[in-house]
């Protein structure tokens, strides 16, 4: 009769081991997970003649963009600004085209009274709050400033419902400064180009006054958000049709 031989009963992991076990499974993994991880091409940084020549082609298109909120006077040009955070420059026209003839000034909106406004500016989203703030703004511009819109960055941003985009848009379009006002389509341009990218709205404003050359700087922010609404679209860009779309860094970019 054939003789049996028995296999040793394999011996039980101990809790140390199990945990080299998966220790090592672990970090494997992670060995796999890196390898297949594709790599990141930095994008180029534009070139000082580059960033020239792009602002050269937007001013012989367009010498001399304007803003698309219409208004009468800084006052009014202050209240659109405010008014159209979260809507449409369109959507705040449409409002104020009834409200700026009456109430052009901060005293004439203070006598309308705060539900009156309300009911001028009801078509535009968050309008309880605007016109609270258009109202407490406008009786701040009387007791602090003698009814004139003032002509700091500090003092636009001590108003209510005004902040450093607000206040950037009416030193530009107001007293002419040479400021850059970043909303979203200007920064969508100028990350999605690598003009001047940022992680925030700021660091875009700041990297574009940097390397825009000043020459360029009065209509800068207007050019910007004008390629950004009618060409740079968010979904689907109009590559075809961009004035710079040979110095433009974005990898899918649908013309070389």
């Amino acid at each position: 009769m054939p003789k049996i031989t028995r296999q040793p009963a394999a011996r039980a992991k101990t809790p140390v081991a199990k945990a080299a076990v998966a220790k090592k499974a672990v970090a494997k993994a992670k060995v796999v997970k890196k390898a297949a991880k594709p790599k990141t091409t930095k994008l180029k940084r534009w070139t000082a003649a580059e960033i020239h020549e792009a602002f050269s082609r937007f001013q012989t298109s367009n010498p001399e963009p304007k803003g698309e909120l219409e208004h009468l006077n800084p006052y009014t040009l202050l209240v659109a600004v405010v008014l159209s955070a979260q809507a449409t420059d369109a959507g705040v026209n449409k409002a104020t085209r009834a409200l700026f003839p009456i109430a052009d000034t901060p005293q004439k909106m203070i006598d309308l009274g705060e539900e009156t406004v309300r009911e001028y500016i009801k078509t535009i989203g968050l309008y309880r709050t605007k016109a609270k703030n258009v109202i407490a703004l406008s009786e701040k511009l009387i007791r602090d400033f003698g009814g004139v819109v003032p002509r700091t960055r500090a003092e636009l941003e001590s108003l209510p419902g005004a902040g450093r985009k607000t206040a950037n848009v009416v030193l530009n379009m107001a007293f002419g400064e040479h400021t850059m006002a970043v909303d979203t389509h200007v920064f969508r341009v100028g990350n999605r180009t690598n003009m001047a990218p940022g992680k925030n709205v700021l660091d875009v404003e700041l990297e574009l006054e940097r390397v825009i050359p000043d020459e360029f700087m009065l209509h800068a922010h207007h050019w910007l958000i004008l390629h950004g609404r009618y060409t740079c679209l968010a979904r689907k860009p109009r590559c075809e049709v961009c004035l710079i779309n040979d110095l433009c860094r974005w990898p899918e970019k649908t013309v070389v």
